[in-house]
């Protein structure tokens, strides 16, 4: 299982094949709906981001509560489709990494080949297992948003897998095809 630290380079980006399973340690960012469309506000009013997206990852998930003694509560992803149309423009200031849940699409895969961008699966329904994974948590900005302000998470081998690569190669297409080859 190869071993990455974000935030990515291009290279890193462009070194991950679709399926492939890796563990991913470094910083990353929590942002879902609420918080990308306060993003897309700023880059339509010329502002800077409060993050500099160049080469961070993204993760689509809004924490639980945290207990008493821990970084975090529990953290699963979110269904990505749901940042489809916000997630371009994200691409185009140098966001490297997405994690969610689900499939996305072509405008969005169309985006990441172009930027040199990858999309990572989480594993849904394992929400404590990932927030084991979690070393430390920072709210950034929009604490207003509660779970869904965007939140700095310190990771430590974070399971995922490649769902799609930047190349445009799809883990989840692939599946399907295999599937269908072998079900006749």
């Amino acid at each position: 299982m190869k071993k990455l630290t974000a935030p990515l380079s291009r290279e890193d980006a462009l070194s991950l094949r679709a399926g492939e399973h890796i563990l991913l340690s470094g910083t990353v960012y929590t942002a879902r709906d609420a918080a990308h469309l306060r993003m897309l506000s700023l880059i339509a009013e010329g502002r800077p981001l409060p993050v500099d997206l160049e080469g961070q990852v993204i993760y689509y998930a809004g924490p639980t509560p945290t207990p008493e003694g821990r970084p975090v509560g529990s953290i699963g992803p979110t269904t990505s489709v749901r940042m489809d149309a916000m997630t371009p423009a994200l691409l185009e200031k140098g966001l490297r990494g997405m994690i969610g849940k689900g499939g996305r699409g072509q405008a969005v895969i169309d985006a990441m080949k172009k930027n040199g961008a990858v999309y990572f699966a989480a594993i849904g329904g394992a929400a404590a297992l990932m927030a084991s994974c979690v070393t430390d948590l920072q709210v950034i900005c929009w604490d207003d948003l509660g779970p869904e302000s965007v939140k700095r998470l310190t990771l430590h081998e974070l399971p995922l897998i490649v769902a799609i690569d930047a190349q445009g190669n799809d883990a989840f297409a692939m599946g399907q095809a295999e599937y269908l080859t072998t079900a006749e």
